[in-house]
């Protein structure tokens, strides 16, 4: 995949200088000379500014098929960043702009997740791992997001936390306890536990759930799908005791809303 690498500030945004690692490219291919922009953005509403991040896979068989939708003005969608598998970022929309990406859901209480979101883009059929040199670029861009708005790591979430059943990515494959443990995400303790003679109650764990942020439904298997999807996607069946630990660690810790930067 042909490009020009270089190291410079957001094109799009301001002067500030790039966290050490940050990989930007001009194209993708002999047909893209030029920096690649998408048409498909316009202004966060009712003045908010970003306070989220929300990841994504593509879902595609190239990052530059990829990058043609999200730049095509009859596709209506968009993010503010794209990364291939070998580590490659293109800003597409400036981050102070609502980029289109994550459509109708809801964390916590921000419904317009748009207008308080910057998305990223991972390039990712869903069924292959996501490769070290991507990984390595995504965090990249998560430090310098956190550094310039201020971004907690509970606020970054997958398209598949704010729109259960609609969305599945980021998807099982995708390593969010290396996110965690670079203070850009978050992970349930190791051995969290609750009271067994609580027994397991979908009612408790729905509550939990909207509690930590899963407020776009209160269907519990969609919640337990999307659960697990991100915190045991090995596991299979029924809700157990370890879901209910899990979740009851993560909203002692990490109560939705509470910490959002307009709270």
């Amino acid at each position: 995949m042909a490009g020009i690498q270089r190291r410079s500030a957001l094109p799009q945004d301001s002067n500030t200088s790039l966290p050490p690692g940050y990989r930007e490219i001009a194209g993708w291919g002999a047909d893209q000379p030029g920096p690649r922009t998408s048409p498909n953005f316009g202004p966060r509403r009712d003045g908010a500014k970003p306070d989220m991040v929300v990841i994504h896979y593509t879902a595609m068989g190239s990052a530059s098929a990829a990058c043609d939708v999200l730049c095509d003005p009859k596709t209506e969608v968009s993010a503010h960043y794209l990364i291939d598998a070998s580590g490659h970022v293109v800003s597409l929309v400036p981050e102070v702009m609502r980029a289109w990406h994550a459509g109708a859901g809801a964390w916590g209480n921000v419904t317009d997740v748009n207008s308080r979101s910057i998305g990223i883009e991972l390039a990712n059929t869903g069924f292959t791992p996501f490769a070290a040199a991507q990984m390595d670029a995504l965090t990249d861009v998560l430090h310098g997001i956190k550094a310039r708005w201020a971004v907690r790591p509970e606020r970054v979430i997958g398209h598949s936390d704010m729109a259960p059943g609609r969305k599945i990515d980021p998807g099982p494959r995708f390593d969010w306890r290396r996110l965690a443990l670079e203070g850009l995400s978050v992970w349930p303790l190791t051995g969290a536990s609750t009271p067994t003679s609580l027994g397991v109650d979908k009612a408790r764990f729905a509550a939990a759930m909207a509690a930590f942020g899963y407020t776009a439904t209160d269907d519990v298997a969609l919640l337990l799908n999307s659960f697990r999807l991100r915190f045991r996607p090995a596991a299979k069946g029924p809700l157990e005791q370890t879901d209910l630990a899990m979740i009851t660690d993560l909203v002692r810790r990490f109560p939705v809303d509470v910490n959002a930067a307009w709270a």
